[in-house]
């Protein structure tokens, strides 16, 4: 056995090889239980195992776990929506269902969610007044079943419930609670791990022998402290050997990362066009990221983004006029946009819910408040949504957005600025143009680059703004507007294959790629 391999390894090394054989089946949880490390420590005495050859993954297990939520936890408490719904009206006889949001405090999307589910399972119906009323036939088993699963989740000490030990009946219902995106809104959210098991190599058996001949238990002293020299536990105690041929660590000068180089490039790019700079904040309100950009408030078009809510405080105070009024007609008939709206009462008090920006077209809502005609704007915005991480999504991202403004533009003039984007910035050889769906274009286009090792993926989407966003914030000609993902621009810029590159923590990588660009 190397002795220079023994001498460096690591007490939480040591340790596990001094407690376990070659075929003990080993995972991160047995070394909390029985070696009391951490987690951290269990996984990173592992990590260093393996790279030297010492321990191997043998299989790996995945787990389902569903974590309650704080909106799980309210529900615990006071009832879910469904409960507090039949309750109200089986008590209070029937009511309008604006008036069971207001008494309940609930929003009129919920109110009216639960109202479809309840009428379709006969529980309740609309009278001839419009107004909700209960049958008299009793809740459905689900509501129960969900009840009892929240009331386990809040007894759990990590208020989670193993799917492995949910019946059937229970994981059902489970499906209509829980949720992997957007979770802030269900009352459970999904958590998918992976338990890996290892075990230790034949050459982990010399190692542990060699340790033991040389009398090395792990519990060696690694640094000296004030308190060890005062009580004099020195004098009895084993030191760790320091490893003096180890070469000192390189003095590396520092540079921009290549990403930072990148959006500076882009911005140069746009400024020399002839565009002008606009920014906003991180936290926006529903008005600004949504209802301004004509997205109905209580449709399924709404679920295109999977927002975070702000805890404290959670509404803004106001809405500045004209706008809630223009953006609240349009809703609701058109207003003067020539549209008939959606057709619903636009609610004032939803519209001022505060929420990290989902997307960055929510700038150019506030800049057609102010803009000039003919204009160009361009921002490059850092947005939030709830979204399972890839190789080409991350939940927070940039975007590079952008509007034009003038009575002479048209579809051909934002199809060459898409091509811009992804030719003269992204360096794709490879363009394609498909149809797309925005609430607030029309006509909408999605632009699709093919990345060497990827394939093809959306770069971002466009189109030219409705006149239900423009004439409400009192501009009156056409608007070419886009919204491209900066970070993918920089994936097929950069040579990269994964967007988790671009904020890797491996600084060598780092270099690398800043000494590309």
């Amino acid at each position: 056995m190397d002795q220079n391999l023994i001498k460096n390894l690591h007490p939480l090394e040591i340790k596990v090889l001094r407690a376990y054989k070659v075929n003990d089946e080993l995972s991160s949880a047995k070394l909390q239980k029985e070696l009391a490390y951490k987690e951290g420590h269990a996984n990173q005495a592992f990590s260093w195992l393996c790279g030297k050859e010492l321990c191997k993954e043998i299989r790996r297990e995945p787990h389902t776990y569903f974590e309650i939520t704080e909106l799980g936890r309210t529900f615990e408490k006071i009832g879910q929506p469904v409960e507090r719904i039949i309750n109200f009206v089986r008590e209070k006889g029937a009511h309008a269902l604006p008036k069971i949001a207001e008494a309940l405090k609930l929003d009129n999307k919920d109110v009216g969610s639960a109202f479809g589910q309840l009428s379709k399972e006969g529980i309740l119906t609309m009278d001839a007044e419009k107004r909700a009323a209960h049958t008299g036939k009793e809740a459905p088993g689900s509501v129960r079943i969900a009840a009892e699963l929240l009331k386990k989740a809040v007894a759990a000490e990590d208020g989670m419930l193993d799917q492995s030990s949910l019946t059937q009946e229970e994981i059902a219902v489970m499906g209509t609670l829980a949720k992997k995106r957007g979770a802030a809104d269900s009352a459970f959210r999904i958590v998918e791990r992976e338990t890996v098991f290892y075990q230790l190599t034949p050459a982990a058996a010399e190692a542990a022998q060699a340790l033991e001949s040389a009398g090395i238990t792990g519990n060696e002293i690694g640094s000296i402290s004030t308190k060890i020299l005062t009580s004099g536990e020195w004098k009895n105690s084993s030191f760790r050997g320091y490893n003096i041929a180890i070469p000192p660590a390189r003095i590396i000068p520092g540079r921009t990362s290549a990403y930072v180089s990148f959006l500076e490039s882009v911005k140069d790019k746009l400024c020399s066009l002839g565009f002008e700079e606009f920014d906003g904040p991180l936290v926006e309100t529903e008005f600004w990221n949504c209802d301004a950009l004509f997205m109905p408030q209580f449709h399924a078009a709404r679920d295109i983004h999977d927002v975070y809510s702000v805890k404290n405080p959670t509404h803004a105070k106001k809405i500045d006029e004209p706008f809630l009024s223009n953006v609240a007609a349009a809703h609701r008939d058109g207003g003067n946009t020539g549209s008939r709206g959606w057709n619903y009462n636009f609610d004032t008090d939803f519209t001022r819910r505060l929420i990290l920006r989902s997307q960055g077209t929510a700038l150019s809502a506030h800049q057609l408040a102010t803009a000039k005609v003919p204009g160009k704007y361009f921002g490059i915005a850092r947005c939030f949504r709830y979204d399972k991480v890839d190789a080409t999504h991350l939940s927070d991202f940039y975007q590079t957005e952008g509007i034009v403004l003038g009575d002479e533009v048209n579809l051909k003039t934002l199809l060459g600025f898409l091509e811009m984007f992804a030719v003269e910035i992204a360096g794709a050889t490879e363009v394609k143009y498909v149809p797309g769906y925005f609430p607030f274009t029309e006509p909408s286009v999605e632009v699709h680059i093919k990345h060497p090792v990827l394939g093809w993926f959306e770069l971002g989407g466009s189109g030219i703004f409705r006149p239900e966003v423009t004439k409400a914030m009192g501009v009156d000609c056409p608007v070419l507007a886009w919204g491209i993902g900066i970070d993918r621009m920089a994936l097929m810029a950069l040579g990269l294959n994964d967007l988790r590159e671009l904020f890797s923590s491996d600084i060598e990588q780092v270099r690398l790629r800043r000494a590309k660009y």
